[in-house]
């Protein structure tokens, strides 16, 4: 990367400053991938571009203010407190089903985004990164430190703008422990997305998946009595 000339203005040093430069791409790479940008189109991240942008309404800005008081009840509650944990999050507009348990150390971003279906159940230091929708169905089983991540930024634009992509998790699905869903990600029905995995694509119906990034490794069997 080449030295700014010592005759150059100082406001041509603070823009400067303002834009995180990151690798200068070959030109020689470029001429042989064309995926490659040349020496003069340098990718860069708009940083302040980026803090200057809306990302919440008014709204959603008090809402999270006020998340961040109720959210100390929810956690400083006993583990059986099951009902009282739903209630709350219900206050705050989650849509959440009958007998959902949810244990206390859960980490919600944004409660209005959540909705559960019955009998599901979200482990201990499991995170809803709901900032988009995270749909989890009926009889689910979201295990302890799962990521559940509705979030991400769109890195082909230069200020870096916050998406907000939904989550859907499918009836009788099970997310193991540890376990990453990236955004825009559906989980079928009945399956099963095995410990530590990293799922950043659909998964569908009915199978086992293991792996960074993850890989079907067989079907789930039908339950038998």
């Amino acid at each position: 990367m080449s030295q700014l000339d010592k005759s150059e203005p100082s406001s041509a040093v603070l823009a400067q400053r303002d834009i995180v430069q990151l690798h200068p791409i070959d030109e020689s790479k470029a001429s042989k991938n064309p995926s490659h940008l040349n020496e003069r189109s340098r990718l860069y991240v708009d940083v302040p571009g980026n803090r200057r942008a809306r990302k919440w309404s008014i709204t959603v800005q008090l809402a999270r203010i006020a998340w961040a008081i109720g959210k100390i009840p929810f956690a400083l509650s006993p583990r059986p407190f099951w009902a009282w944990r739903r209630l709350l999050l219900r206050a705050f507009g989650a849509r959440i089903g009958k007998s959902v348990h949810l244990h206390p150390t859960v980490r919600i971003a944004m409660p209005w985004n959540i909705a559960i279906g019955d009998e599901s159940s979200v482990g201990d230091r499991a995170i809803l990164y709901s900032l988009g929708q995270i749909k989890i169905g009926s009889k689910v089983t979201i295990s302890q430190y799962a990521h559940l991540c509705a979030g991400t930024h769109d890195y082909r634009l230069a200020d870096f703008p916050l998406v907000k992509a939904p989550i859907v998790i499918g009836d009788g699905a099970w997310i193991c422990a540890d376990a990453f869903v990236g955004p825009h990600v559906t989980i079928g029905a009945r399956s099963i997305v095995g410990a530590r995995a990293v799922v950043m694509k659909d998964v569908v119906p009915g199978v086992i998946v293991s792996g960074n990034p993850a890989r079907c490794i067989g079907a789930r069997p039908e339950p038998t009595c």
